[in-house]
């Protein structure tokens, strides 16, 4: 505590004192250079790595350890993330909505982790509710909420330094129903951050912790009980299968709420619009930045041949720290990376290109059609992840060039109806559950589940 105060004290002092800024910044810097030499050192030997991350671990387990045992555990708080604390959305925010109209939560309190809480509580008028609280993620105020809450609800991880108690529930909703093979399922060792047993290991710390987990529908089931090695973790039982919450929004929406978010948004009525969603690449990562994301694309090109009837919006991976400069494009491309619920996005878009994120299920939904740009698909396929399903099946045309993705999107009205048929056996496949009731079946199931286990205890 000493020390961060002197280090504000001397932020403040190097404001009014130039040598002293200068010395600061020159600090950082050298700081900043340590921490990429760390990270270079872990990409390239997997026993240096290993041992930084167990000592990084016990660091924050010891860190933690005062936060377990000051606070005892309250019945009636239940504490809310998505994407670790990057927005408000996704199934947290389906699941928070529906609770809160709910009177057997009238006496519960709602704390919601943000990285930015203050902007985000400015925003959103769902958190006038009064018993919602707001909280910076990995704060005190969080550590502390983390020992607090009865259930902690959450569609990414919580850190696995954050030791769960027993009369604790961790409901786990995970973000997507999966494409490209996940954790355990992945067999090749092509990430840059992680070797196949380094996932395995750390896949089974987290799922240990979960009580409950989501799935949209039965193939998604059987993917995650491989994935995150249910079965032999003895925790196939968790599976709570009623669609996905999130979804429910785009089976509910109403017409005037497409007109304000473009409207919000600035963009042009009378132009169709096309959501570009790619997903990141497990062996591209930038020491010191992140995963970041290389644009396969001709944008000038683009902007020659679609800008008179077509606007794009364009959205990278929550991992995806890099940022890209679209103002020559001002009018033509709309860069909506932090825009928070990907939801208001799906429900304004005409056309939806992704490559192997799985937005494409949630989008089905709305019976749009999509077009799979898959440049890299040899390499995705053998040397990264590969996929839960025969491509075969995708409810689109897989395009591998700028040319051929041009021509799908000038024509894709043929072959919108040309994949008819394939797309409503994928929507009965994938989203049979998803009928706009999902968020009020998985509360009644979980709580009734967790009603019953307490009173056998």
């Amino acid at each position: 505590m000493k020390l961060k105060r002197l280090k504000r004290k001397l932020v403040r002092m190097g404001k009014k004192v130039p040598i002293l800024r200068e010395i600061l910044i020159s600090l950082a810097w050298v700081k900043k250079q340590i921490k990429i030499l760390i990270a270079n050192l872990c990409k390239k030997y997997v026993g240096f790595r290993k041992v930084v991350r167990f000592f990084r671990r016990k660091k924050k387990q010891i860190k933690y350890f005062k936060y377990y045992h000051l606070y005892k555990v309250n019945p009636k708080i239940i504490l809310f993330e998505s994407f670790m604390g990057r927005s408000y959305s996704c199934n947290p925010k389906a699941l928070y909505k529906q609770i809160c109209q709910m009177d057997e939560f009238k006496d519960y309190t709602f704390v919601w982790a943000f990285k930015h809480p203050i902007i985000e509580g400015e925003k959103y008028p769902d958190f006038d509710d009064p018993r919602t609280i707001l909280i910076k993620y990995k704060s005190k105020r969080y550590y502390k909420y983390c020992s607090m809450a009865k259930y902690w609800l959450t569609n990414s991880l919580i850190d696995e330094s954050i030791k769960k108690k027993p009369n604790q529930v961790y409901i786990q909703t995970w973000h997507g129903t999966p494409l490209k093979k996940l954790r355990c399922d992945i067999k090749v060792d092509g990430a840059v951050l992680n070797t196949r047993q380094e996932i395995v290991e750390r896949n089974n710390r987290d799922v240990v912790r979960f009580d409950y987990f989501l799935s949209p529908s039965p193939f998604a089931t059987k993917c995650f009980v491989s994935a995150f090695n249910l079965k032999q973790l003895k925790r196939s039982n968790i599976i709570v299968e009623q669609g996905y919450p999130r979804n429910d929004y785009l089976k509910n929406y109403k017409p005037e709420e497409v007109k304000k978010i473009k409207r919000d948004l600035g963009i042009n009525k009378n132009k169709k619009i096309i959501l570009y969603a790619p997903t990141f690449r497990d062996n591209e990562h930038q020491s010191g930045l992140g995963y970041t994301y290389s644009l396969h694309l001709d944008f000038d090109k683009l902007k020659e041949t679609l800008s008179k009837d077509y606007v794009i919006l364009f959205r990278t991976h929550y991992f995806v720290s890099n940022s890209f400069d679209f103002t020559k494009y001002e009018g033509f491309i709309y860069n909506v990376s932090d825009y928070d619920d990907i939801n208001d996005l799906y429900i304004i878009s005409d056309l939806l290109i992704t490559d192997y994120s799985s937005v494409f299920f949630d989008f089905a939904n709305l019976k749009r059609p999509m077009l799979f740009y898959m440049y890299d698909l040899d390499l995705y396929q053998n040397e990264l992840r590969d996929f839960y399903i025969d491509l075969k099946e995708l409810p689109g045309p897989i395009v591998k060039d700028e040319d051929s993705l041009i021509k799908e999107i000038k024509n894709i009205d043929t072959y919108f109806k040309k994949y008819q048929k394939t797309y409503d056996k994928f929507s009965e496949k994938y989203n049979l559950l998803d009928d706009g009731n999902c968020s009020e079946r998985v509360v009644k199931e979980i709580w009734e589940r967790q009603e019953k286990i307490e009173q056998e205890k």
